[in-house]
């Protein structure tokens, strides 16, 4: 690298024997510092937090504007003058789910960074559109990537997940818990989209995009948080039922219920105000002003509300705010991600930038955080063995997931002998009761 440093492509593993607390410095901004014994003298070692992986995957199914003009009451002008999207992708398979979706995206990401799944510590996955109820989506994605080391968990703060599941890795990292964090936005929202409504079905799309945050010496990644919420609004963008509230029943599916509804308005200003404000401090938390900032990866919502929040509020320029929601729509907790790739791709973003990703969403809930970017972007190309032993693995984990699954089925249908022994000394002593029975009568 130009400045000298060394590039973050593999964590450190200076976790210390005791997982003691972190020193965070000045305004618990700074890297955590692990203490580590060198003949007897105690030697502390920064730690850091950077995104080394990144990947994202969409469904190949694209709904235009002029598609929804045969569904709904709405036209092309009318969508792009108010939100700035111009198509869609939706998983139109059903065998598409946000599961299919976080895997493909997950498995470039881990590519990318060119780490084994059998690395990954903590699988964290944000979603609005889990797969089931539980199990956790993120534990079907651990299976599937063959990440037996990783513990597994979903994150719901709608929009915002995202960059919640990045505080997560990050306070992982910092903490010395783990040394490679995966972070997942993946949504199927078509799937909750009420195709009648044109004020919402016109919004949304699916997708699913990863990054893989790795603990580092190198200074810089992930410098400082913002996290927030606000339930009194959280009736403003919900999905009624299916919850504890409104259990599923023929009364919520024929009325609509399980399909997600907006105060769009209400929504709007809400938005606006705190994409700002969560930016300011954020950057504040880091050092850094607004001038400094050479990219900005907002939540890709509406075209309308980056401009009033990013561009009029902050003053940031066009050139430094990246926006692809006109291909993709609100693609939820996966917009963020999926646009940091895009970025990447079209030369955005370079090794010493510094970046903001900023969301909001339903709950209420909004997120920032600041990052230092110090990985390089210019990744050689995997020659074919690595590929291959790459493919292999992933080929082994779905045998070994079959495996474990028909072994669990044998166990279920073969006879318990312990409880075969418990089943006959039950018949015998129901049988001496009976004869004494037969005896005093």
């Amino acid at each position: 690298m130009a400045d000298g440093t060394k590039p973050p492509d593999r964590p450190v593993n200076n976790r210390p024997a005791n997982n003691g607390p972190a020193n965070n410095g000045p305004a618990n901004n700074g890297p955590a510092r692990q203490e580590l014994q060198r003949g007897g003298e105690a030697v502390y070692r920064p730690r850091y937090a950077h995104i080394v992986g990144w990947g994202s995957y969409v469904p190949e199914k694209v709904i235009t504007n002029h598609d929804l003009e045969q569904i709904v009451d709405t036209n092309d002008e009318w969508i792009r003058s108010r939100t700035g999207i111009a198509e869609r992708h939706v998983a139109a398979d059903p065998k598409e789910t946000s599961v299919t979706l976080a895997v493909a995206a997950a498995r470039k990401a881990l590519e990318v960074a060119d780490v084994p799944a059998g690395k990954i510590d903590l699988i964290v996955c944000a979603t609005t559109t889990p797969e089931y109820a539980f199990p956790a989506t993120a534990c079907l994605i651990q299976d599937a990537l063959g990440a037996d080391n990783a513990g597994a968990f979903d994150l719901s703060a709608a929009c915002s997940g995202f960059v919640y599941g990045l505080a997560m890795a990050r306070g992982q990292i910092l903490a010395g818990d783990a040394e490679y964090v995966l972070v997942i936005g993946t949504e199927t929202l078509s799937r909750i989209v009420d195709w009648t409504d044109r004020g919402t079905c016109i919004l949304f799309g699916d997708g699913a995009g990863a990054v893989l945050v790795a603990a580092s010496e190198v200074p810089g990644g992930i410098l400082a948080v913002d996290l927030g919420s606000d339930g009194s609004g959280g009736n403003t963008l919900i999905l009624p039922a299916g919850g504890s509230a409104l259990p599923t029943s023929l009364e919520t599916v024929s009325s609509g219920m399980h399909y997600l509804k907006m105060d769009g308005k209400a929504v709007f200003r809400f938005a606006t105000r705190v994409m700002a404000a969560s930016t300011r401090k954020v950057l504040t938390r880091a050092g850094y002003t607004p001038e400094e900032v050479d990219l900005v990866v907002p939540h890709q919502a509406n075209l309308r509300i980056i401009q009033n929040s990013v561009l009029n509020q902050l003053k940031i320029p066009e050139e430094k705010v990246f926006i692809n929601l006109e291909k993709y729509g609100n693609t939820s907790t996966a917009s963020i991600p999926i646009a940091l790739c895009e970025a990447i791709a079209a030369g955005k973003l370079r090794t010493g930038h510094k970046v903001v990703f900023v969301g909001f969403g339903a709950g209420l809930t909004w997120a920032a955080c600041a990052i230092d970017w110090r990985t390089p972007i210019d990744k050689a190309e995997a020659d074919w063995w690595k590929n291959t032993r790459r493919q292999a693995t992933y080929s082994a984990a779905a045998a070994r997931s079959m495996w474990r699954r028909a072994v669990r089925w044998v166990y279920d249908v073969l006879p318990d002998p312990e409880a075969k022994g418990q089943d006959a000394r039950r018949d015998r002593e129901e049988t001496g009761v009976q004869e004494g029975a037969d005896e005093e009568g």
